[in-house]
């Protein structure tokens, strides 16, 4: 039989651990106070041992505590440590219930299990098919919603406590900060798809009815969609990493505990301000993407500059504009929303605000694509 003793000299009966090993397996007994107490002693190393057949027998981790007095999860952080160092599950039969059950619940949490006891398959998890996980997330989407559309309403009726200094900051940050990035991208967005239209156009000998091409597809659709993808990357990334960062360092907990609503002084100006900044971003990009095609059809395929022009503002009619810059500003409002929904929801660490981050964009552009889908099948219903 191997042995080892420890002992703590501190105020009461001192913390021992005793190691024992019989034929059920190997044994911890513990005794004493254990609040605060020393590291737990290695465990021997197992005597060989065989049973007529030659098979050695498997080594159980046993875990008596019937003598502790007190203990706190310092120690069962060290039991649970051990257990996993050795790759053996702990029989807890032997120890106090609150120790029990802090070691169940890092067994349930490691496993996968859910809280009636069930396993849930981590493939699943790994592949997106944890439907829990899913209901949770769509259950905080829709309180996250509710909670938005009171306040609006609140701030409709006047009697919101969001601050006008915080509108005016965040309107900058998503307008005049915006801009260079959506310029860049629309020009060189515009130049693609005039580009690829005047090559298809040519063939027919049809190179002036590239204005109505661009026209049409960057107002109504191009603009509105690459400056909502714009304002996922860069907007929305920065809500979520902004709140998640206020949430991992406890400060929307204490607005809570002060009596004021997160959502009224974090979330509202910024839904308004993408809301506000959205359509008229979505228009400067649609006159960039223009310019750009007019680029390309006068300086590559000698279009003339008048005609193009002309065609220009003979393709856009007030419905394709009008259509645009809604789509605009409900593609802007979703990035908004995201992002500051996964970040009220981020959890309270480093990896977890990196996390809602990335989640943030990624579901932003999923809202703009699912938006984009709808609408234009709802417009081509109506006839617009």
């Amino acid at each position: 039989m191997g042995e080892a003793q420890q002992g703590d000299a501190g105020a009461g009966q001192a913390a021992q651990a005793q190691w024992q090993q019989d034929e059920s397996g190997l044994r911890l007994r513990l005794s004493g106070d254990w609040r605060g107490g020393p590291l737990l002693p290695a465990p021997p190393e197992p005597q060989d041992s065989t049973d007529p057949r030659g098979a050695t027998p498997p080594l159980h981790l046993h875990v008596d505590g019937q003598a502790l007095s007190h203990f706190d999860s310092r120690l069962a952080a060290q039991l649970w440590a051990l257990s996993r160092s050795r790759q053996q599950a702990l029989n807890t039969e032997a120890l106090p219930p609150g120790l029990r059950g802090m070691l169940d619940l890092a067994a349930r949490q490691s496993a996968g299990d859910t809280p009636n006891g069930k396993r849930r398959p981590r493939w699943l998890t790994r592949i997106g098919l944890d439907w829990q996980a899913r209901y949770r997330r769509t259950r905080d989407t829709l309180a996250f919603t509710g909670e938005l559309l009171i306040a609006v309403y609140r701030a409709l009726r006047g009697s919101t406590a969001m601050r006008g200094e915080d509108l005016a900051q965040q309107l900058h940050a998503t307008g005049p900060a915006s801009l260079p990035i959506v310029t860049l991208v629309s020009f060189l967005v515009g130049l693609i798809i005039a580009y690829m239209g005047a090559a298809q156009l040519q063939r027919l000998g049809a190179q002036a009815f590239m204005a109505d091409l661009v026209a049409i597809g960057v107002v109504r659709e191009i603009a509105a969609l690459m400056t909502g993808i714009m304002l996922a990357g860069r907007v929305g990334a920065a809500f979520a990493a902004q709140l998640g960062s206020m949430q991992a360092n406890e400060e929307i907990d204490a607005l809570r505990a002060l009596g004021l609503n997160p959502v009224e002084h974090l979330v509202l100006p910024r839904v308004l301000a993408m809301a506000l900044m959205a359509p008229l971003l979505t228009t400067f990009a649609a006159v960039v993407g223009m310019m750009a095609g007019l680029l390309v059809a006068v300086g590559i395929f000698h279009v003339e500059l008048l005609d193009y022009l002309y065609r220009s503002s003979k393709a856009i009619t007030l419905a394709h504009a009008g259509i645009g810059l809604l789509k605009g500003t409900v593609y802007g409002v979703l990035v908004a929303m995201a992002g500051c929904r996964q970040g009220l929801h981020a959890g309270r660490s480093a990896q977890a605000v990196g996390e809602a981050t990335t989640a943030a964009v990624v579901q932003a552009i999923i809202w703009i694509v699912i938006a984009a889908s709808a609408l234009t099948i709802a417009f081509q219903r109506l006839g617009w």
